[in-house]
C-alpha cells in the first residue's frame, strides 16, 4: 500500500505554483521536489520567502550524472538543493533534470567567457546566487566538473580545472585514466630521486 507523503513545504508548493507539475519522493524520511528548469528561481525564492517556511539556508548543491542509470530518469543530468530551515528545522530537497541537446563526450570544450552564449541550452538552468549567496562555489563546482551551465551566475568560471580543459571529469564519458594530462609527467625513479 502507498504511504501519502507529508511534509511542511509541500501544501504551500502545491497552493502557490498550481499550475506547475511537481514530483515528490521520498527516500528515508527525506523528501524531495522534482521542479521544472524554468521554475527553479521562482520555487527557491518563494521557499526562502515565506514566512510559514523560511528556507534560509542553501546547505548543499550537487550535480549527477543519470548515464547508463537502470530504469532510466526524466534527464541524463540532475542538479539536488538541499535546503535548510534553520527557524523550523526543516530540510527540504530540491531536483531538476536536464538533457543535453549536445554531443557530451570529451573534447574540445568552450572557454568560461563563452559557455553562457553558446554552451549547450539544455545543460543550462537558472542560478540560484539572487536567492542564496552562498550558491556561488557550489554552483561553479558543478560547470566545471559536470558542464551545467548556471545562467545569472555573477562569475560563472571553473573552479578545479583551467579554462578551456578538454572536458568534465565527473561526467561518466569521461574516459577514466583522464584525458592525457599525467602522461607528460617525468617519472622519477628511487635512484633518480
Amino acid at each position: 500500500m502507498a504511504r501519502t507523503i507529508t511534509h511542511p513545504a509541500l501544501g504551500p508548493l502545491k497552493a502557490r505554483f498550481a499550475d506547475t507539475r511537481l514530483l515528490v519522493g521520498e527516500f528515508r524520511d527525506l523528501v524531495t521536489v522534482v521542479v521544472p528548469r524554468e521554475k527553479i528561481r521562482a520555487v527557491c525564492r518563494f521557499l526562502r520567502d515565506e514566512p510559514s517556511l523560511r528556507y534560509d539556508m542553501l546547505a548543499e548543491l550537487n550535480g549527477v550524472d543519470y548515464l547508463g542509470f537502470p530504469g532510466g530518469t526524466p534527464g541524463r543530468f540532475a542538479v539536488n538543493y538541499g535546503l535548510t530551515s534553520v527557524p523550523n528545522n526543516n530540510r527540504l530537497w530540491l531536483k531538476v533534470f536536464l538533457d543535453p541537446t549536445r554531443d557530451t563526450s570529451p573534447g574540445a570544450t568552450l572557454r568560461d567567457e563563452e559557455v553562457v552564449e553558446r554552451g549547450d541550452p539544455g545543460l543550462k538552468i537558472d542560478s540560484v546566487y539572487p536567492v542564496w549567496p552562498a550558491a556561488d562555489w557550489m554552483e561553479r563546482e558543478v560547470y566545471d566538473l559536470l558542464g551545467i551551465i548556471f545562467v545569472g551566475h555573477p562569475d560563472l568560471r571553473r573552479l578545479l580545472t583551467w579554462n578551456g580543459y578538454p572536458g568534465y571529469p565527473l561526467r561518466k564519458d569521461y574516459p577514466l585514466r583522464g584525458m592525457g594530462e599525467r602522461e607528460a609527467y617525468r617519472i622519477v625513479t628511487r635512484e633518480g630521486a
